[in-house]
């Protein structure tokens, strides 16, 4: 377990548990700490200067999202990709990211629309040049967007908190098979649905656009079998 010296500042107006489980979070979901990692306490403490119960803390909500394994007086370990809280996480999504949608779609905001297309150009140049960590915080930004416009903000706070192995899935399926173009062009066609007041249109185009990284399951699984959990294969996988 590694990280970068200058990879985190601690702000002391802020509590430090939030702080600690925010960057640990942000590490494992973009797959900077690796499933099977073991994240041991007294290198945690001695990287973020803080005593054990900030760190014990922000391991417990960690835990609590399934990102870790907790074994009491033994360690900790990164938890390997949990498919079935994956599935879980993409069934709530797009319950409520269908019907978002039609909402926007019935009351077009000419404001949401040139913000959406923004969002959308400035993925592309992200894409054009090869970085696929600034692609993913524009996605995030594009749906935290429609959230926002569709006056649930909540509802995204409480998506993120359960969408980390979903999340995780994501990061490996983006660079392959022309995923980040697909993730592209169903963007622009979901801002677009919206801008003319299409709801049918944009509720297929978020159908398709959520479902398609569970879809390639066994696929991800053949490329990192060590990565994922095993699924339970008596419940369905939404394609």
């Amino acid at each position: 377990m590694h990280f970068a010296a200058d990879s985190f500042h601690l702000d002391r107006s802020r509590n430090a548990t939030i702080q600690v489980f925010e960057h640990l979070r942000e590490l494992i979901v973009s797959l900077a700490i690796k499933p099977g990692t073991v994240l041991a306490r007294p290198q945690l403490c001695e990287f973020y200067k803080l005593s054990a119960s900030p760190v014990r803390e922000a391991l417990l909500r960690l835990e609590e999202e399934h990102l870790v394994d907790i074994y009491p007086q033994h360690q900790t370990r990164v938890r390997r990709i949990d498919l079935a809280q994956a599935r879980q996480a993409h069934f709530l999504r797009l319950s409520v990211e269908l019907e978002m949608v039609q909402v926007l779609a019935q009351d077009a905001d000419p404001v949401l629309a040139r913000t959406l297309a923004g969002l959308v150009e400035r993925q592309r140049a992200s894409l054009d040049s090869g970085d696929l960590s600034t692609f993913t915080q524009f996605d995030m930004e594009f749906h935290r967007c429609l959230y926002h416009a569709a006056a649930v903000p909540d509802l995204w706070s409480m998506m993120r908190s359960r969408s980390g192995n979903l999340d995780r899935l994501r990061r490996l399926h983006l660079p392959l098979n022309g995923k980040a173009q697909s993730i592209l062009d169903e963007h622009a066609a979901i801002a677009r649905a919206i801008a003319q007041g299409d709801a049918p249109a944009a509720q297929q185009m978020v159908r398709r656009h959520l479902s398609g990284t569970l879809s390639a399951i066994d696929a991800l699984r053949t490329r990192y079998p060590v990565l994922l959990l095993p699924l339970d294969y008596g419940a369905p996988v939404m394609a």
